[in-house]
């Protein structure tokens, strides 16, 4: 039980297999060392065990907020997806923004967790501190949009009001490895395949509905104070500002140009380092252009409106509108986000910069629950084991009509290229006898930061814990941004400590439940104010840090019982210094390669960890006394028994 200010000391534990719902605390010295949302919940998950199958019964699907989801703090609508990931075996937490975490809170909730499996498709409905399970048979194979169609006019509530959902879409059902959740503003919980999870326990959404209802902070004074100088910053920011800043005019694709200018884009599965490289190694497919797609394009021409996130200034979210021409049929197109990450999978990297029908792609993965990353890149592996001849009958490059119809192929399974593309990148370029094409880190594919040109991306993708990931800790923000402080993106000196401090960083923000986009703007001064005043805790900058370290290193020592080490830690071969098969950035980045071995050394001393593995005696330090120990010492030999 806890009685910190933020939680509602109000969890429940629903067992899908026999229908039974029960209600439980928190302990507070857990939610004193894990804060709250990706803490707590990845600590639940350990708490399963990391033996179990991602697919089975018995893995646990944990929907979590923090202590500051749903308060007056910016940017605090998040919520955390916490299990075992089907697409790479280790612990994942995937968040999305909107409401529904926020409306979560409202309701009385702490965290939701799922175990074993429904005989028939359900859905869980939360109001007032109860769950109920409803029949979701009339549900099941139906598209995102639909289901929250169908739901709206079932339940007593307005979405944008007091009604929210979270669900999958076919993707889930069909357990495509990198099926994702996605609630009623069509933001997702994209990565590690949740959806899969979801849709392999039978639970087809969850609905909450909840009308605003704030916690009060323990500590009103100091809770204000921090929350005043969160705002200023926030104003003040180039990144941040409303209406002002880049990332509030352009969102998040107002770095399309900027990765494009630099070198740093992966262009043709990640062959070229930008569109403008491609072009002038003059392959055939040569004529595209990233600026096609980029923040400042779509503003200008099909930008509609400009939705936000609970307590959010910023409204990064760019809704757009499009209408175009698949396959003879006309498609009229409304959605919502037109994001730098989906719009760089689907587009430069699969070798189109069709605006319109990126588009149509992001909304189609949206409505199947697919990531959007993930299909990407498996699209641009699957185009380039196409033109090696791996495939008979393939796709090819830049082929946007074909992608539009596979993505839908794929959520259900349709064929047989479909069925190994739904297996994600790694496993599918392996059945088609090249695992050199895809571009993977433990399973998961790369995000739109080229590594060999923005190399704390390089030792972030390696050392992440849920496979290769730029939000585990966002070093592009010093590299490119220059925030806090400048740093050139192409030295691999100082990266290990630069990378893991924010991932330690992003470790706290995520478990808050608030956007990492607050990091643009406020510091660890900001988020020590603000979690105190809100908790009545008096923790200091360093021991909230040392909680951050806890919480990244929990995800690692999970990953160490499962069978990861070092090894595992690694980057495809095209980027990799002294590798057989590198290929060495262009243009800017001309001659470029990560130097992978340096970067690991470095972070693993930053770490204290051995070759990837986390000593019992860290685990000792940091307060991490559950489970067996990984039987390694500090000296890098087997730890003596007690």
């Amino acid at each position: 039980m806890t009685d910190l200010g933020g939680f509602h000391d109000h969890i429940a534990r629903i067992d899908l297999s026999d229908g039974d719902v029960a209600y439980e605390g928190i302990d507070e010295e857990d939610a004193k060392k894990y804060i709250g949302a990706r803490g707590l919940g990845v600590k639940y998950v350990f708490d399963q065990g990391p033996d179990v199958d991602p697919l089975g019964s018995d893995n646990l699907l944990a929907f979590m907020n923090g202590p500051l989801t749903g308060t007056q703090v910016t940017m605090s609508g998040r919520i955390a997806v916490c299990t075992k990931s089907p697409l790479t075996n280790t612990v994942t937490d995937s968040h999305h923004g909107g409401w529904s975490g926020a409306r979560l809170k409202w309701a009385g909730f702490d965290g939701l967790l799922f175990e074993g499996a429904a005989d028939d498709p359900v859905y869980a409905y939360v109001e007032d501190g109860e769950v109920e399970l409803r029949d979701a048979s009339h549900l099941w194979g139906k598209g995102v949009h639909e289901t929250r169609d169908i739901i709206g006019e079932e339940i007593d509530g307005e979405y944008g009001k007091n009604l929210s959902i979270m669900t999958t879409g076919p993707g889930g059902e069909n357990e495509v490895r990198y099926a994702c959740i996605v609630n009623e503003d069509d933001r997702a919980s994209g990565r590690g395949g949740t959806g899969a999870v979801m849709g392999s326990k039978n639970l087809k959404a969850i609905v909450i509905k909840a009308r605003t209802k704030m916690q009060k902070p323990k500590d009103p004074e100091t809770f204000q104070q921090g929350h005043k100088q969160a705002m200023q910053l926030i104003r003040e920011s180039d990144v941040t500002g409303p209406n002002e800043g880049g990332l509030s005019v352009y969102g998040t694709n107002v770095l399309m140009n900027v990765s494009e200018e630099m070198d740093g884009l992966p262009v043709r599965n990640a062959q070229y380092t930008s569109t403008r490289a491609e072009a002038e190694a003059g392959t055939p497919e040569a004529n595209i252009d990233a600026e096609k797609v980029s923040g400042e394009n779509v503003r200008e021409n099909i930008l509609v409106d400009e939705p936000t996130c609970h307590s959010c200034p910023v409204a990064c979210k760019k809704e757009v509108e499009v209408q175009t021409m698949h396959k003879g049929e006309e498609m009229n197109v409304r959605m919502e986000s037109y994001e730098y990450e989906s719009a760089w999978a689907l587009g430069p990297n699969s070798m189109t910069d069709d605006r319109d029908k990126v588009a149509v792609m992001i909304d189609r993965c949206n409505d199947m629950a697919l990531d959007t990353i993930e299909m990407g890149n498996t699209l641009s592996m699957a185009m380039e084991a196409t033109e090696e001849g791996l495939i008979e009958e393939g796709i090819n490059w830049g082929d946007a009509d074909e992608m539009i119809s596979m993505i839908e192929a794929v959520a259900h399974r349709e064929s047989d290229l479909a069925d190994a593309l739904a297996e994600g990148g790694k496993r599918a370029a392996e059945e088609f006898g090249d695992p050199d094409i895809s571009m993977t880190v433990k399973g998961q594919g790369i995000p739109a930061y080229d590594p060999r040109a923005v190399k704390g991306m390089a030792i972030g993708y390696a050392t992440s814990n849920r496979g290769a990931c730029h939000l585990r800790g966002y070093t592009p923000a010093a590299e490119i941004l220059g925030i806090p402080e400048a740093v050139d993106p192409r030295e691999w000196e100082g990266k290990g400590e630069l990378c893991a401090m924010f991932q330690d960083l992003h470790a706290i923000s995520d478990s808050f439940d608030i956007c990492k986009f607050n990091a643009f703007a406020e510091g660890i001064e900001e988020y020590v104010l603000q979690y105190n005043g809100m908790t009545g805790l008096d923790v200091t900058e360093d021991e909230l840090m040392e909680a951050g370290e806890r919480i990244y290193t929990l995800d690692r020592y999970y990953n160490n019982l499962a069978g990861f080490d070092g090894d595992d830690d690694s980057l495809p071969a095209r980027f990799v210094e002294g590798e057989e098969k590198a290929i060495p950035g262009q243009g800017g980045s001309e001659g470029d390669l990560a130097e992978l071995e340096e970067m690991k050394e470095e972070y693993y001393e930053v770490r204290g960890w051995v070759d990837g593995v986390v000593p019992d005696e860290r685990l000792d330090e940091l307060g991490i006394d559950i489970g067996p120990g990984t039987g390694v010492s500090a000296g890098g030999q087997a730890a003596s028994g007690d």
